[in-house]
């Protein structure tokens, strides 16, 4: 049951992805990303490594997409 829970949140992490490298819009390719670190820290719970888990919400979906998203208001792109 883990197994297919955790192929569906890879398949979902692939769909991401390929949205955020794909999209002419950079907000949305902004907006995309927490949604994949969302994904990833499911999968790390998951996986039972909660420290990992913790870091990715801390560093990649809330660091790393507020310098983004001042970086966009900042460029006015």
């Amino acid at each position: 049951m883990i197994d297919l829970i955790l192929n569906i949140l890879m398949i979902f992490l692939i769909f991401t992805a390929f949205f955020m490298v794909f999209t002419k819009d950079l907000l949305n390719s902004v907006i995309t990303l927490p949604l994949f670190g969302a994904i990833l820290v499911v999968v790390f719970v998951i996986l039972q490594a909660p420290g990992v888990a913790l870091a990715e919400v801390v560093i990649a979906t809330g660091l790393t997409t507020g310098f983004f998203v001042i970086t966009l208001n900042k460029t006015g792109a």
